[in-house]
């Protein structure tokens, strides 16, 4: 199982592990512009909640002798997802719990929610938008009830809401819009339109105490990390500390990141820069990728509630065909409607529109759909949607980043590499952003440096490909024996850099890995060569060669 667990992945969240490893355990890491002093946008506080936990105790076990080599590429990986996995039962907590509320059948709802390749992928990564998605279920749990039909008291209840509110917020600006129709209806359950505008407010107002207070620790903690730490350099490979003082952490400016986040994205050209897609791209491209058909039957029963609204006396329904499931009124099955929809519109407000974005309307949609009992028809299509979902977003697209990232980590650390001390350069070209943290390699080693080309043009990689082998051979032959550089590109690309003005000695296939960005074409797949494309290639530089 460890031996194959890690070649599942989709796009991996190394803005979230940054901080916490490069704090915690000591390790080159790669730290995001958002986590850097001079543009803190992300909060702290949930890196070093979710993944700073594990790295703690794997740190400490370490330290008691209890597991003297738990420090790896595998236990740097699973330990943080394995605590995300069980947090994501609160998902199906709150499907259990809320089920019968909305009239939908508990079990189907399981199902259908365990069954989603979204829970299966997203929710077992340390993504921003895991944590958004567990925040609204559990805002949807607290919000599904009368404050009379449960067991917890008026301001508990209103204290854990506006505690969640916050949370969200600091760990998405965004979470507002998810947050929206859960607290409006928890409203109208619990404030009749009998009550004053005074009431009304008051019944808001009981939030604000609980909200501010976790407001509060979470700027206090942003604003304590952000002016202890500096960047060093504009390299942005490493950090140094300053000496901790009180009074210089309280000359310093106070640290809002959600306002920093709001600020950058509410600017059309920060957004072209991470690319800019139709404001239609949720509503008719990610919906269908993440939610296939259920997102197809959301729509009819949205079109279908409409049709109702405009001529309320289609409710009606004759006694002999009413379903024998639990009856809803319309209000609630429009305001299900709503949970999924309303955040989804406000999201396409943003030129800029990823599909993870979505991932928090699972929730609702599994409700929606089971409260119409429309699973059962299209079971078949959903099965085999899940299946190519999880195949294809778990495993295969940027799959081979990660073990390739494990191979490299053996090599660096081998018996044979600590003996020689071997310089190692790692050159990565048309993949995702590598994780540093996932070579293992201690501040204090300068042996070892990661280049990121990204989608450079072939012209430019090597261009810098020339420069580093020419570097890092030199004329001497303790140089050559010393220095070892890897380039690591995508299948379909490892055919163009062959063809730059250097050797290779030797080549690693990681399989499978598909890229987007540069993906095989077809007449390729139907050939000899269809595992070379759907691979990611390491090449080593030969030591001897000479430029050609």
């Amino acid at each position: 199982m460890s031996d194959h667990l890690p070649k599942c992945i989709i796009y991996f969240s190394s803005l979230y592990l940054s901080p916490s490893l490069g704090d915690i355990l000591d390790l080159q890491v790669y730290y995001p512009w958002e986590f850097l002093s001079s543009s803190p946008c992300r909060t702290v506080v949930f890196p070093l909640i979710t993944s700073g936990v594990t790295y703690w105790v794997i740190k400490f076990l370490q330290q008691l002798g209890v597991w003297p080599k738990c420090i790896n590429s595998y236990t740097l990986l699973v330990a943080p997802r394995l605590l995300l996995t069980t947090f994501s039962f609160i998902l199906d907590y709150t499907v259990y719990r809320v089920a019968p509320f909305w009239g939908a059948d508990r079990w189907n709802a399981l199902i259908l929610l365990a069954g989603s390749y979204i829970t299966l992928v997203f929710f077992t990564r340390t993504f921003t938008n895991t944590l958004e998605g567990l925040f609204f279920a559990l805002l949807m749990l607290l919000a599904s009830a009368r404050e009379s039909d449960t067991c917890l008291a008026k301001h508990t209840r209103s204290s854990l809401i506006g505690i969640i509110t916050a949370s969200g917020f600091f760990n998405r600006p965004t979470f507002l819009a998810f947050a929206l129709m859960p607290l409006l209806y928890w409203t109208g359950l619990n404030v009749t339109p009998q009550h004053s505008f005074r009431a009304i407010a008051n019944h808001f107002l009981n939030l604000v105490p609980s909200a501010t207070l976790t407001a509060f620790i979470f700027v206090a903690a942003d604003t304590l990390y952000f002016t202890t730490f500096q960047s060093k350099d504009s390299s942005n490979s490493t950090e140094k500390v300053k000496p901790f003082s009180i009074t210089a952490i309280v000359n310093q400016n106070i640290i809002v990141t959600p306002f920093n986040f709001l600020s950058y994205n509410l600017n059309p050209h920060n957004l072209a820069q991470h690319g800019s897609h139709p404001r239609v791209t949720h509503f008719a491209v990610n919906g269908l990728i993440l939610f296939g058909i259920l997102h197809i039957l959301a729509i009819s029963v949205g079109l279908k509630m409409l049709r109702r609204c405009i001529h309320p006396l289609s409710w009606i329904k004759p006694h002999g065909h009413q379903s024998s499931t639990v009856l809803v009124h319309p209000e609630s099955k429009l305001a299900l409607l709503s949970f999924y929809f309303v955040p989804l519109v406000f999201l396409s407000l943003f030129s800029h529109q990823e599909p993870r974005f979505l991932i928090p309307l699972i929730l609702p949609l599994v409700l929606l759909i089971t409260s119409h009992n429309r699973t059962i028809k299209w079971k078949p299509i959903i099965i085999i949607f899940n299946v190519l979902g999880a195949f294809v977003f778990g495993c295969l697209h940027q799959g081979g980043l990660i073990p390739c990232l494990a191979h490299l980590e053996q090599l660096i650390h081998s018996p044979e590499s600590l003996s020689h001390g071997a310089h190692y350069t790692l050159l990565f070209a048309h993949t995702y952003m590598p994780p540093r943290f996932l070579l293992n390699i201690s501040k204090k080693d300068p042996q070892i440096e990661v280049i990121d080309m990204a989608g450079t043009e072939l012209q430019t990689f090597c261009q810098t490909l020339e420069h580093l082998a020419n570097t890092c051979g030199g004329t001497q032959t303790e140089r050559k024996a010393a220095c070892k550089l890897f380039v690591i590109t995508p299948g379909t690309i490892s055919t163009n850099v062959k063809k730059c003005g250097v050797l290779f000695k030797n080549e690693t296939l990681i399989f499978p890995h598909l890229t987007m960005e540069d993906p095989p074409q077809l007449s390729f797949l139907f050939s000899d060569k269809w595992k070379s494309q759907l691979g990611l290639s390491i090449l080593q530089l030969d030591r001897n060669q000479q430029s050609i």
